[in-house]
């Protein structure tokens, strides 16, 4: 018998949102985490707002609305709010009941910015390491230290002579032919993010706007452990990575791979002395490694090796 593709609508509902999450799903477990870092933060929560007036969006819900920003990449508050109401996952991450109204995407927008502003963000971030650390998911010996491109939310008409008035026709997004003009980061600058700089990954890659963000992971468990940002220029990556293992608590010696990119003779002197060996793949093909036989002797030396070049064999292919 065929079934009837009708629709009827009902007033109540006897499925809890949470029995409608998969198990297995990977955002209960990043649930648990999330709640008891917040559970950390629940007095700086309260030195954050005043006792009287309309209470606001809990600050809670709003961490866990960032969370789920940067897992998914979704790319504005509009589009997380839009999802937050049809989507039922989101919502029981977040905290939101089935029936509960989202919120407006300029509150959400303001109240965030409350959060940032209190440094709450990297005290979340600290927390989750707290928990990580008490759960012995962390390594205080191995790490590995990389770079990528930020890309800034501003466009490449916003990129203009730093001498030359904003055009005045075309709205708010006029029409602009840069093509076969010269535009460097000394003489031109984005109207919309002044700090963001023009740059180039790599050979052939598109020219983007953006920063520089580094990371440095732990071995036992892949999790990043400190973060820095600097600007696009092309010479932060080596200092931002001084700058994240210094602030590795403890004076043991450590390990810290990367790829060729780090090897130099400044950044590998720099780690050995603080006490921290350099596992860094080799650079042969365009001048001397910096890197001897006190490093190439272990046998990790030459799993970083081996991983180096079959990540640019991928690359190539």
């Amino acid at each position: 018998m065929r079934g009837a593709d009708e629709q009827p609508g009902s007033m109540f509902s006897y499925v809890s949102l949470e029995e409608r999450i998969p198990q297995d799903h990977p955002l209960p477990a990043i649930r648990r985490i999330t709640d008891r870092a917040l559970e950390r933060l629940s007095p700086r929560f309260g030195s954050l707002y005043v006792t009287f007036g309309r209470p606001s969006i809990p600050p809670e819900r709003l961490l866990r609305a960032l969370v789920l920003q940067a897992l998914y990449t979704i790319r504005s508050e509009r589009q997380l709010i839009e999802q937050l109401d049809y989507n039922l996952l989101f919502r029981w991450f977040v905290g939101l009941g089935i029936d509960d109204a989202v919120w407006s995407p300029t509150t959400f927008t303001k109240n965030r910015d409350r959060l940032l502003d209190g440094d709450v963000a990297s005290a979340f971030f600290d927390a989750v390491l707290i928990h990580a650390d008490i759960a012995r998911l962390l390594s205080d010996e191995h790490f590995t230290v990389d770079g990528t491109l930020l890309e800034a939310w501003a466009s490449h008409k916003s990129f203009r002579p730093r001498d030359e008035e904003p055009p005045t026709g075309g709205g708010g997004n006029p029409t602009v032919n840069f093509h076969g003009q010269c535009r460097r980061n000394d003489t031109h600058r984005s109207t919309t993010d002044p700090d963001a700089r023009l740059y180039r990954k790599g050979a052939g890659r598109e020219a983007r706007l953006g920063y520089l963000g580094h990371v440095l992971m732990e071995h036992r468990s892949g999790l990043i452990v400190r973060t820095h940002v600097t600007p696009a220029d092309g010479y932060g990556e080596r200092d931002a990575a001084l700058v994240m293992v210094q602030q590795l608590p403890g004076h043991q010696r450590v390990t810290v791979a990367a790829d060729k990119g780090y090897d130099t003779r400044d950044l590998v002197t720099e780690l050995r002395a603080m006490h921290a060996t350099p596992h860094i793949a080799q650079h042969t093909t365009q001048r001397r490694s910096a890197i001897d036989a006190r490093t190439t002797r272990h046998p990790a030396m030459r799993l970083v090796s081996r991983s180096e070049t079959a990540s640019s064999k991928a690359s190539a292919g």
